[in-house]
This record gives structure tokens, sequence and C-alpha cells, in this order.
């Protein structure tokens, strides 16, 4: 099967994050059977959900994993002008489909390529490690990264998640961490806001001591140019559970938010700056209303940056097998911090534009998808010699 037909297959499958991917990743079982590859699975604790991971190759030590996601981010309420799960090419170089672009369209690649690859006499592994629930926090990516380095007698070096980059190499990525935090409050008449305590009020308090937070690291310095924009940003985006009437005030207030860092931040000191100020809070507020507090929860998993120096090994080896030497770096979160974490040497770099993903008409050009499935042929070939 080419690449366009196995990603035609692949968005059939309208696997949500959150949802059981066991269709999917059944498909692609089946897929690796017919060409001879044994795979292993990294399930979740009720079974309802797995990772997958193979190695094609000899069980020596240098490696390199091929990685990708399963799930995708829903449609509903998107203005698509195609079926979603049906990949259409109406004969503009452009197949259009959720996931054509984050990110089925590199696991097709990687999957038509496995002929090549069982043929082929490599003199190192390449593997395939193929994760679930990524799209609602990288969940499975550190059980699978585990899973790889205790699974094997070899270890893996190399890493290339192959997220959207127009296949260009990036070697850095922010990482990502949303937190909830609930006000509670006092509630009662709205006369009486001198000697009540309104959740809403404190909230907007936390939320714009959030932003100067944000404003205060970019003036201390905290920058990397590298990244648009080039500072950690921190930003609410949802309150719920705010409120039942402009003349009540408000014993409750729930908002979201998120901190995607730079390398050189970490989301934990922001998050423990953040609970300082809010004891404060707690001690001053109490005095009018003994039970007032905030609490603050991680709502979305804490996903690490990627930092990959240049001097490591796998950066002069995604510049042969792409042609191209400009490195760069995405804002978006990723797997790949995860996978850096377990040692192995990491870089993002996949076909299609993510400008096109999480959005109606996603789609992937058929010339990325070429130009993946060069970039494969070329790492088969290096580590044939």
């Amino acid at each position: 099967m080419t690449a366009v037909e196995i990603l035609s297959k692949l968005v059939s499958f309208p696997v949500l994050g959150g949802q059981s991917n066991i269709s999917i990743a059944e498909w692609i079982e089946s897929h690796l059977t017919t060409h001879g590859v044994a795979f292993c699975n990294v399930p979740n604790e009720d079974g309802s959900k797995r990772s997958i991971h193979c190695r094609i190759g000899p069980a020596v030590d240098g490696g390199l994993i091929l990685s990708g996601h399963m799930d995708v981010v829903p449609t509903e309420g998107q203005p698509w002008e195609t079926n979603p799960f049906e990949l259409t090419d109406v004969g503009d170089d452009k197949l259009y489909a959720r996931g054509s672009c984050d990110m089925k369209g590199f696991i097709a690649c990687c999957l038509a390529m496995v002929p090549e690859m069982v043929a082929a006499d490599l003199k190192v592994p390449i593997y395939l490690a193929l994760s679930y629930d990524e799209e609602i926090g990288c969940i499975a990516a550190p059980a699978l990264a585990a899973d790889i380095v205790s699974h094997y007698s070899e270890v893996p070096k190399f890493a290339i998640i192959g997220e959207a980059t127009m296949m260009r190499p990036a070697v850095g990525q922010k990482g990502i961490v949303i937190y909830k935090t609930t006000v509670n409050g006092s509630a009662g008449h709205s006369s009486r806001i001198k000697q009540e305590v309104s959740a809403i009020n404190e909230a907007a308090r936390l939320i714009l001591w959030l932003e100067e937070k944000m404003n205060r690291l970019i003036d201390e310095g905290q920058v990397d140019e590298r990244f648009v924009p080039p500072h950690t940003t921190i930003h609410c985006g949802l309150m719920e559970k705010s409120g039942i009437a402009p003349n009540v005030i408000a014993d409750s207030a729930t908002f979201y938010w998120d901190v995607r860092v730079i390398p050189k931040d970490k989301s934990v000191d922001i998050l423990e700056e953040f609970r300082a100020y809010c004891a404060e809070l707690e001690l001053e507020n109490r005095k009018r209303f003994p039970d007032f507090k905030v609490e603050t929860t991680e709502d979305h998993p804490d996903v690490p940056p990627l930092d990959t120096p240049e001097q490591l090994e796998v950066v002069p080896l995604i510049k042969k097998l792409t042609g191209k030497e400009e490195l760069i770096t995405v804002s978006y979160a990723a797997e790949a911090g995860q996978f850096a974490e377990v040692g192995f040497q990491s870089v993002i770099c996949g076909p299609g534009d993510i400008a096109q993903a999480h959005r109606a008409d996603e789609f992937v050009s058929k010339a990325q998808l070429e130009s993946c499935t060069a970039m494969l042929k070329k790492l088969i070939e290096e580590f044939s010699v």
C-alpha cells in the first residue's frame, strides 16, 4: 500500500483523544503482521486503549524511533466542506481529512515504508512508536517511551517525532501544563460587597497576577528568540461556575489557565509563586470570611519542553536525512520532550503545516508526503551502510 492509501484508511478511524483507540490500533497491528513485524502493546489500565511499538532490524544499540500519535481532535462545530473522516482529493495537491496533517500523514509514510525496512539489510534498527491520547495531554508517551527502554535488550539512541513541521528539523518545543483554580468566596446581597468576599473579584485578581507574572518574566530577560513568541506564555482561557445573578455576590469561581514554557523556564516555579500569592489573599480575605480559600490542581499533565543541543549526533543526522541545514523550534506541545527525558536524542520533523491542524478542512499536501517518504528512504539507506 502507498502512503496515500494507508492515510485514507487511517483517517477513517474517528478516534478522538480520550476515546478507545483499539480500532485503529488493530488495523496498524494487522499491517505490521502482514509484513512479518512483531509488535508490543502498552495498554492503559482498563485495556480500552493501547500504544504500539516495534523494532525492525537487528537488536543492536544506536537505533532510531519514529514516533507518532493515533488520536485526533474533534470536528464538531467546525465548517467542514468535506467529510472529515474520509480522505478527499479535489485535485489541488491537497489531501483533506481530520488528522491528515496532525499526524496520520507521518504515520502513513512510516507504515508504507515498512516493507522496504524489512527488506533492507539494516545494520542499525528502526523502531515505530505510536501513542494514544496525545491530543488531551500527551498522556501515553511517558509509558510508551519507558516500555521501549525496558522491553528491548539494546538501547535506541535517536527519536524523530513526526509532528507537522513542513519537513524542517525542529530541535526545540515549548512545554505545556493547564491548571484549574477554584475560588471559594461568600454569597450575599450585592450591596454587601465590602462585607462579603466575591469569588469573581478575587479570581479576577488572580488572573491579572498571572498576566503580570508573564510580563515580569519578559522584563527580567527570560526570552528565547528561537520561539514565537520568544517567551513563556501564561493565559486564562476559560471561566465557569462563576456566580448566579448580577445582584448576588458570587461564592464560587473557577478558571483554567495554561502555561507554555520556553526551555529555560519551569512551570512548577510559576505555580509555586502563584500559590504563594494565593496564600496572601487567603490571609487577607479570611478576616471577612473565614472559609475563603483558593485551590489549584493540574488539569492537563505537565509536558516538558524540548531543547536538543546542536552538538548531539541527532542534529547532523536529521539535517542529512532532510537535506535541510536550518533548524527551527515550535511553540506547540509535542511528545518529543518526553522521549528526550528518558534519554533519546530527539527532534521533531514531519509532513504538513501546523497551521492546518485542528481546523476545518485540515489537509496535508501530496508533496509533503513525498518529502517525508524520501526522508525515510534516506534513513533506511543510512542505517544499511
